[in-house]
């Protein structure tokens, strides 16, 4: 089965209390648990707050992205396809205070300049 790279993307909603939001968080690690115990997910992490970008010119402090583009962690699906995978993530308790999720196939295959890829310019596939 193919594996798919979850991100976290988002903040809390701010019209949810911080006992609201905690009691997503307490849902989503026994949720969490479960997947991971059922092969379902692959270990993944929340990410810190600093942050790097690293470009040909200079390395340059962030953050970098508006709030509904910060990722927030990542985790692995192990999944028959991108619909299925989906699915998963949309049982994810924490949907409901805001949090949204990005799923990405991973490619087995090494880049090639020769082969379109998401790092290849829309205007030239």
């Amino acid at each position: 089965m193919p594996d798919f790279l979850l991100l976290s993307r988002g903040q809390w909603d701010t019209d949810k209390s911080p006992e609201q939001i905690q009691a997503a968080i307490d849902a989503f690690y026994p949720w969490y648990d479960q997947q991971s115990a059922d092969g379902v997910f692959k270990n993944g992490s929340r990410l810190g707050a600093g942050t790097r970008l690293v470009t040909r010119e200079r390395v340059v402090d962030g953050p970098f992205a508006e709030a509904k583009e910060i990722i927030g962690g990542y985790w692995f699906i192990v999944a028959a396809d991108l619909d299925a995978a989906a699915r998963i993530a949309a049982q994810n308790p924490c949907l409901a205070c805001g949090l949204s999720y990005e799923i990405r196939p991973l490619e087995g295959e090494r880049a090639s300049a020769y082969r379109d890829s998401s790092e290849t310019p829309v205007a030239t596939r």
